[in-house]
C-alpha cells in the first residue's frame, strides 16, 4: 500500500462509526476476467489475483468485527462459461479452501459452503467440510463461499424441502421458508456490494438481500483493498434504512 493509500485508509477509519457495522455483507466479486485483460494476462490469472484479494477483505472485515460475509463466487448460471474456465474456477476454489484453511482458522474465522453441493466435485465438498468442522467453534466471522449458488434456486430448494416435511399450502410463511433456506442462521445481507461497475444483483440473496443497501463500485474486484470496502461501509453507514416505514417512525425507536 502506498502512502497515500494509507493515509486515506487512516482518515476513512476515523469517519467509521464503530456501533454501526453491518452483520451482514454480500459481495458479487466481479471484474476478474476485464482485470487481466486490461494487462494482456488470461482470465484464469484475474481469478487467480481475485482469490489473492478475499484475503485482505475477509481478514480486514473480520478485524473491523463484520460478523458475516458472503462471498459469490461461482453462481448456477457460471456452468454456461467456457469449460477449461470452468474447470480452472473449480481448481482454484479448492485449492483456496486448502491453501487458507489454517490462517483462517487461526485469526478465528468460521467456514461454510452455500449452494447446491450435491452437483459439485466431491472432493472440493470434503475439503469445505474439513474447514468447516475445524473453524466450527471459533469466534470471528463466518466466511460463507457460495459456489453452484443461486438466489431463485435457494428458494426453490427451500421449497422442495417444506413440500417434503409435508407442509401444507396454508402453514406456509416467510418464516418457514427462511428456516428451509440453505443455512436457516444466516442474517439477512446489510449490504450487498458488486465490483466492477455492472448495477445489477446477479440472482444473489434474493430472499436475504431483500432490503439490503446495494453498493455498486467501478473498482474490479482484484483492485478491491480494505480502502474499498470502507468506502463501503462508510456509504451504508451514511444511509437511513427505513424498512417500509417513514423518517418518523424510526425516530420513535
Amino acid at each position: 500500500m502506498t502512502e497515500n493509500r494509507e493515509t486515506l485508509r487512516a482518515s476513512l477509519l476515523k469517519e467509521l462509526d464503530p456501533a454501526k457495522i453491518p452483520a451482514h455483507i454480500g459481495i458479487i466479486m466481479d471484474g476478474n476476467g476485464r482485470w487481466a485483460k486490461s494487462r494482456g494476462k488470461s482470465r484464469i490469472r484475474g481469478h487467480q489475483e481475485g482469490a489473492r484479494r478475499v484475503k485482505t477483505v475477509v481478514r480486514f472485515a473480520n478485524d473491523l468485527g463484520v460478523k458475516h460475509i458472503s462471498l459469490y463466487a461461482f453462481s448456477v448460471e457460471n456452468w454456461a462459461r467456457p469449460s477449461f474456465e470452468v474447470s480452472a474456477l473449480m481448481r482454484l476454489i479448492r485449492a483456496y479452501i486448502i491453501r487458507e484453511r489454517n490462517d483462517l482458522h487461526a485469526e478465528g474465522v468460521k467456514f461454510r459452503l452455500l449452494g447446491r453441493l450435491e452437483e459439485l466435485a466431491p472432493e472440493i465438498v470434503r475439503q469445505a467440510q474439513i474447514s468447516t468442522e475445524l473453524m466450527q467453534n471459533n469466534p470471528g466471522l463466518s466466511l460463507n463461499l457460495c459456489i453452484n449458488y443461486g438466489g431463485r434456486a435457494e428458494i426453490v430448494d427451500a421449497v422442495k424441502k417444506i413440500i417434503n416435511k409435508g407442509y401444507k399450502a396454508d402453514q406456509i410463511t416467510e418464516e418457514l421458508i427462511a428456516a428451509n433456506l440453505y443455512w436457516p442462521e444466516l442474517p439477512d445481507v446489510d449490504l450487498m456490494v458488486r465490483t466492477s461497475g455492472e448495477m445489477r444483483t446477479s440472482n444473489f440473496h434474493l430472499w436475504r438481500g431483500a432490503y439490503s443497501e446495494l453498493y455498486f463500485t467501478p473498482v474490479l474486484w482484484p483492485d478491491f483493498d480494505d480502502v474499498e470496502l470502507l468506502k463501503a461501509l462508510l456509504a451504508y453507514q451514511n444511509r437511513e434504512r427505513r424498512f417500509g416505514m417513514i423518517s418518523e417512525q424510526l425516530a420513535k425507536n
